[in-house]
Order: structure tokens, then C-alpha cells, then sequence
């Protein structure tokens, strides 16, 4: 502990860190955007690539430089071009194809006419400035969701691992840039976009973390942000450790909708009634803790795989779940699974590492976590003990700025849109971030299940409410979307 201590003492002091309020980027010179040839993975139909030389740090801004790029999938439409729409994809994580990726999945054709779609690797990942933590193939291979933790005892040694991660992060050769990869300098990365490709104003679409973001962002620049339209909602502070904790309440949240399906196909023998598949459950992850499947797939895993799996809702989803379940319970080898490559994964999880630690003050007690972890074990028993376990964060120095929550103060145009039941981002974090904006902001709650509601799902009454807020700027009140099965 001592040396972890002394560690971030020497980050702290070299960066010269001192609590500040907000920064706006206002105050500092119109950037410039070079463009340039998009990266081979990147370079997408449509998309064109830009960087940008933006402040390290704001307070400082003709100090040192953090690179950023940028991509825009521009309107072909000029008669109905409105400006520009900043978007992310949460994470944190890359963005420049995220305009694509949104054309790709359905976003409207008059939604692309009326916008410049923007994408973003925010600064510390992918192709801006990325970030490092020289982590081992086997501390990547843990991700970014804890373990779940069977008792204290591995809590406890979760700790010491992630003390090691925390001092190789302070130790890296990006660690003077750690302190300033936070939110809100890439909230004002963000407005300093908009501000170099002339526009007095930008709309904004942001999913998952990228909800605590445009909170952010909505909050930082009420006069520069126009129809802010964020999903799958993060609670009021983010990625904090209060959030990252209401995981195992949408586990619990999201897997009835699950059960309720597999009790309705007898053929994988996961049980008859919603209960005897959650019975099921429970059942293979007590096998598998103390007997790993042939894939060596263990009881932690497999809480983790369900977490995942249930990002995803809807036949072709829950087969595949439930034909994994069935594999397990009868002992043979997984179905065949297609996971997408992650490029870049040292920059990935190093660059999420900086914001979420960067953002707000973690405990860092061990004890803490202990006790967190025994109680969320029993109030949300299916992953509670694994989003409680402890974080990195834990061993990080202090962030230099105060939090950034959302404020009440600013204009009526901040749109909520959530899905009832979600495994990462649970309603009621969504509630606490519509009630911080107070009358700035209304909600669209929709009667479904999954992660990501605008356009990935496929509720109608909620994307053609969202769609006419960006193209009319009329926001709807509060309202909430019946499900659909269509």
C-alpha cells in the first residue's frame, strides 16, 4: 500500500493537480482540423477522418497538446442540413465508426440528411493519444467488469491484483496524461469539435457511458448544446462506484424476461416455469465454480457470459443463450460463438481505466468492498458480488476536478430514452440522472429488455419520437412506450 501511495504522490505532484470547477473551452483558441486519410479500419463508405490538437489540460490551454480524431459521415442534403450530430458509443470506448455503425443499424435517412454525424475516439483511446497500463494478456483477459467474488477472501485477493494494475498505470509512459483523461475534458474535446467545424451549436447521441457524457456536456455548455438525446442511462455520477454496482440489479432486472422464454421452450430442459430456470442458473454456476466446463469455462465466467448475453434480447439471442445453458447442464462442448475482434485492447482498457478513475473519488478501503460485495451478494444474488468487487479506481490518486454532475440550469433539451429492463445501465440509474436535470430533461421509457434503445432496438413508438425531436427540436414529455412484438 505504501508504494502505491507514494506512486500517486509523485503522478499528483508532477502534474501540478489541484481541484478546479469547470473549464469551458470558450476561453481557448478555435481549433483547427487537419484532415487526413482514415486508418484501414476505419476507412468506412462515407466517412472521412480529421485530427485535432486540443489543450491536455483546459486550464492551460497553450500548454500541452492531446491528439484527438474525429470522423464525419456528412449530409448529402443540403437543402435539409441542420448542423452537426456528436455521437458516442459508450464504453469508453472508440467512435470513429460509430456514425457507420448507427447508418448500418437504421438510423433514418432524413436523421442523416439533417446532420454531419460525428464520431470520436475520445482522447486516451484508439487513435487519440492512446493510453497504456503495459498490462499482461492476463490482466486484460479480466476486462473491465469485476469478478464475481464467492467470499472476502477474494475480494480481498481481487485487491492485490488491481493494486498491481493501478501502479503499472501511474508508472506507464501515459501516466502524465492520466490525470486529464477524464469526462469532462472530453465533454469540452467534444464542444471544441464543434467549435472548429464552425458551428454555434451541435446536437448530440450518446449511448451507455456516453449517457453520462452527454450529461456532462449538456451541463458544460448549455449555450453551445442543441437536442442532447442520451440512452441506456448511467446514473447521475457515472461510472462511479455506485453505479458500476447497479449491474447486479440489472442482471436481475433483465433475466425473468430470459426464464419467462425458456420455460416456454421445453426442448433445452432448462425447467417449465420462469423459477426453475433462474433455479437452473444457480444450479450451474454452483457446478461450474467447483468443476470448470470442458472449455474451462468456471462459475465466474459463466455469471459473466449471462451478464453479457443479455445485452441482447429476442429469439435468435435467447436461443443462443439457452442453447449454451443446456451445454453446460449436460456437459458438452460449447456452440460454436462468433466474438468480434477488439483492436487495440491495451489502449482500450487503459484509456476506460483513466475516465472512470479519473471522474470521481472510489473508496479505497478494501474493507469497503468486502462489505459491498456481501451485501449486493444477497440483495441482487445472480452478479451483485461480481459489479461490486473492486475496481483499479481503488488505488487511484484523487481526480482533479470536482464531479460534474447534471444540472437543472440551462434549456428544455435533454431527451432520456431507456429501456425498462437493462443488464448494465438498470432503470432506476436512468431515474436519478431525470431527476438531476429536473424540467431540462424528459424521459421515454420503453417496456423491453436490452442495452441500447434508439434504433438498435426496435420499438417504434420510441424510435419515432426520438426521431422527430432531432429533426423538429419539439421534445415530448415524460412518456412511456408499451412493448411491441412486431
Amino acid at each position: 500500500m505504501r508504494k502505491t501511495l507514494s506512486l500517486a504522490a509523485v503522478v499528483t505532484a508532477a502534474a501540478g493537480l489541484v481541484a478546479v470547477p469547470g473549464v469551458s473551452s470558450a476561453t481557448t483558441p478555435k481549433p483547427e482540423v487537419q484532415w487526413v486519410s482514415c486508418p484501414a479500419d476505419v476507412a468506412l463508405p462515407g466517412l472521412e477522418c480529421g485530427k485535432l490538437q486540443l489543450p491536455l489540460d483546459y486550464r492551460k490551454p497553450e500548454g500541452r497538446k492531446t491528439e484527438v480524431m474525429i470522423t464525419r459521415l456528412a449530409s448529402k442534403n443540403p437543402a435539409k442540413r441542420k448542423g452537426i450530430l456528436l455521437t458516442n458509443p459508450g464504453g469508453p470506448s472508440e467512435g470513429l465508426t460509430f456514425p457507420a455503425v448507427l447508418k448500418a443499424v437504421g438510423l433514418p435517412q432524413d436523421v442523416q440528411d439533417a446532420y454531419d454525424i460525428i464520431g470520436m475516439d475520445p482522447r486516451g483511446l484508439g487513435y487519440s493519444s492512446p493510453s497504456t497500463c503495459d498490462m499482461t494478456d492476463e490482466q486484460m483477459a479480466d476486462g473491465s467488469v469485476p469478478p464475481y467474488a464467492n467470499n472476502s477472501a477474494e475480494v480481498r485477493q481481487r485487491a492485490e491484483e488491481v493494486k498491481k494494475i493501478a501502479e503499472q498505470c501511474l508508472k506507464s509512459a501515459s501516466a502524465g496524461a492520466l490525470p486529464y483523461n477524464t469526462t469532462q475534458n472530453i465533454a469540452r474535446d467534444y464542444d471544441s469539435v464543434r467549435a472548429a467545424l464552425g458551428e454555434k451549436k451541435a446536437s448530440f447521441l450518446g449511448y451507455s457511458y456516453g449517457s453520462y457524457l452527454g450529461s456532462v456536456y449538456a451541463t458544460l455548455f448549455p449555450k453551445t448544446s442543441d437536442r442532447v438525446v442520451i440512452d441506456s442511462n448511467l446514473p447521475k455520477g457515472g461510472w462511479d462506484v455506485e453505479g458500476g454496482r447497479l449491474m447486479g440489479r440489472g442482471v436481475e432486472d433483465t433475466f425473468p424476461d430470459f426464464a419467462k422464454w425458456a420455460a416456454a421452450h421445453p426442448e433445452y430442459n432448462l425447467g417449465t416455469t420462469p423459477q426453475q430456470v433462474r433455479a437452473k442458473f444457480f444450479d450451474l454456476a454452483a457446478r461450474l465454480d467447483k468443476k470448470p466446463s470442458v472449455e474451462g469455462i468456471d462459475g465466474r465466467l459463466f455469471r459473466f457470459l449471462t451478464f453479457t448475453a443479455l445485452y441482447a434480447t429476442g429469439d435468435e439471442a435467447f436461443a443462443k443463450l439457452a442453447a449454451s445453458y443446456q451445454a453446460f447442464d449436460t456437459g458438452q462442448p460449447q456452440p460454436p460463438q462468433e466474438y468480434p475482434e477488439v483492436p487495440r485492447v491495451q489502449a482500450l482498457l487503459a484509456g476506460r481505466l483513466n475516465v472512470m478513475c479519473g471522474d470521481s473519488a472510489w473508496p479505497s478501503s478494501v474493507r469497503t468492498y468486502e462489505r459491498n460485495v456481501e451485501i449486493d451478494r444477497l440483495r441482487h444474488p445472480m452478479f451483485g458480488a461480481g459489479a461490486a468487487n473492486i475496481q483499479p479506481c481503488a488505488f487511484f490518486p484523487k481526480p482533479v476536478e470536482k464531479q460534474v454532475l447534471p444540472s437543472d440550469r440551462g434549456p428544455r433539451n435533454v431527451l432520456l430514452v431507456q429501456n425498462e429492463r437493462d443488464p448494465a445501465t438498470p432503470l432506476v440509474g436512468a431515474q436519478s440522472t431525470r431527476r438531476a436535470f429536473g424540467d431540462r430533461a424528459a424521459m421515454i421509457t420503453i417496456d423491453q429488455g436490452g442495452h441500447g434503445a434508439y434504433i438498435f432496438g426496435k420499438n417504434k413508438c420510441a424510435n419515432d419520437k426520438v426521431t422527430e425531436y432531432l429533426l423538429g427540436g419539439q421534445r415530448p414529455n415524460d412518456t412511456k412506450c408499451a412493448a411491441e412484438t412486431s
